[in-house]
C-alpha cells in the first residue's frame, strides 16, 4: 500500500458490485491517487470478500458480524459492537469510509470515534487528529424511502401510481438513517411494463457511477491544503 495514496476503508455486506466499481476506478481519472485499504463484511459469506481477495494487489479484508459478537461478549450492546467496528477501521487510518450496500444501522457510538468527538479507550494512536467523512450509497431519492427495502417499496408505489421515477443517492452519513447531506442524486425514471428485476438492474448501473463519483468528490474535499 502506498502511502501517498488517499485511502478508503468499504463496508458491505453482499455481493460488493458497488466495491467492485470502486475498485474498478482505482488509477484512473474517475478515482486517481487512491487506494482501498481495507474492506469490512458483516457477513462472512459476503461474496465481497473474495472480490477484495482477488483484487490486484489484494486488498485487507475483516469480518465482524453483529450476533456472533454479542454471543462471545456477554453483556456487550449494538452499541459495543459498533466501536469495535468502528476500531477495526480506525487501525488503517482512512481518509474516507465507504457504506457500499453495508446493511447495519450504525449508532452514533461509530460516529463519534470516526469523527473524534470520542476517543478510542485501550489503543493509543488509533484516534483520527480530524473528522474522517462517512458516505453511504441508498437507493432512492433523498428523503423519498429511507431505510430498508428503499427498491421494493419506490417499486410498489410507482405499481400504484404514486410516483413516476426513483433513484439512488450517495450521501453523508449522520445519526438519523439516509437523512445525511446527499452527494450526488441521480433520478431513474420507471417503465410501463418492466419487472423489479429489470428496474433494478438499471438502477445498479447509476449506483456503480455515483459511488464513485462521490467517493472521489469527498477525497477532494479532504485534501490536505
Amino acid at each position: 500500500m502506498s502511502s501517498n495514496k488517499r485511502k478508503i476503508a468499504v463496508l458491505i455486506s453482499g455481493s460488493g458490485t458497488n466495491l467492485q466499481a470502486l475498485i474498478d476506478a482505482l488509477d484512473t481519472p474517475a478515482l486517481p491517487d487512491a487506494e482501498i485499504n481495507l474492506v469490512l463484511s458483516n457477513r462472512k459469506a459476503a461474496y465481497g470478500l473474495t472480490r477484495a481477495a482477488q483484487a490486484n494487489p489484494p486488498i485487507p479484508t475483516a469480518y465482524l458480524a453483529l450476533q456472533p459478537y454479542l454471543k462471545q461478549n456477554p453483556g456487550k450492546t449494538r452499541e459495543d459492537y459498533d466501536a469495535e467496528v468502528a476500531k477495526i477501521v480506525l487501525r488503517t487510518k482512512p481518509d474516507l469510509v465507504v457504506l457500499a450496500g453495508w446493511m447495519h444501522i450504525l449508532s452514533e457510538r461509530f460516529l463519534e470515534l470516526l469523527d473524534g468527538r470520542k476517543v478510542v479507550e485501550g489503543e493509543e494512536g488509533i484516534s483520527p487528529s480530524k473528522p474522517i467523512p462517512v458516505i453511504n450509497l441508498h437507493p432512492a431519492l433523498p428523503g423519498q424511502f429511507d431505510g430498508a427495502g428503499a427498491i421494493e417499496r419506490a417499486f410498489e408505489a410507482f405499481q400504484k401510481g404514486e410516483i413516476l421515477r426513483s433513484g439512488a443517492m450517495v450521501h453523508r452519513v449522520v445519526k438519523d438513517v439516509d437523512r445525511g447531506e446527499p452527494l450526488v442524486v441521480r433520478e431513474v425514471p420507471f417503465e410501463q411494463g418492466e419487472s423489479l428485476e429489470d428496474y433494478e438492474k438499471r438502477l445498479h448501473g447509476v449506483e456503480h457511477d455515483i459511488i464513485v463519483e462521490a467517493t472521489k468528490k469527498v477525497l477532494d474535499e479532504t485534501k490536505p491544503l
